[in-house]
């Protein structure tokens, strides 16, 4: 039988402060391990936020787009459609009268969209933002969000000329 001699006072002496250590022969590798784990966070959040901005819109029918294509003066004189015109001004007028701030365009699309008062019928239900091609893009954003904010089923979006405003 082998028996190992007993540790010396050197060996199993704690280290004292001012005595050196002999190096580790690893790496620590926590560091690494953190960082990576940082990195594969960031880049699974911001995966998050890019599938959060995308909109998917469908492609248009060939044979549906000629037989529904029309003229911005034919949406203009159907019935069943609110003009909503921002001009290069960035004022916003709504069947052309003045709608100065956010809360009157919204009353004067809620009053278009429930129809003539007395009436039983309901207003209409599609819109159309015809813009200055001047214009600021929050005003038109606004003019398209307040008719989405009264439930106008079609909301469309057409640029024009200011001679032909």
């Amino acid at each position: 039988m082998i028996v190992d001699p007993l540790p010396t006072s050197e060996e199993t002496e704690p280290v004292r402060f001012g005595t050196k250590r002999e190096p580790d022969e690893g790496m620590d590798m926590t560091p690494m391990v953190d960082i990576t784990f940082l990195l594969l966070i960031f880049f699974m959040v911001t995966a998050a936020f890019a599938l959060q901005k995308s909109i998917e819109i469908p492609p248009p029918d060939q044979e549906e787009s000629a037989a529904q294509a029309r003229t911005i003066e034919e949406i203009e004189e159907d019935d069943d459609c609110v003009i909503i015109r921002v001009d290069s001004d960035n004022t916003i007028w709504v069947d052309d009268s003045e709608a100065p701030s956010v809360q009157e365009l919204l009353v004067k699309l809620r009053q278009a969209r429930e129809g003539p008062p007395g009436s039983g019928s309901k207003g209409p239900s599609s819109a159309l933002v015809l813009a200055d091609g001047d214009a600021r893009h929050e005003t038109v954003v606004t003019a398209l969000d307040a008719a989405n904010a009264v439930s106008m089923e079609n909301v469309r979006l057409a640029t024009i000329d200011e001679d032909d405003f």
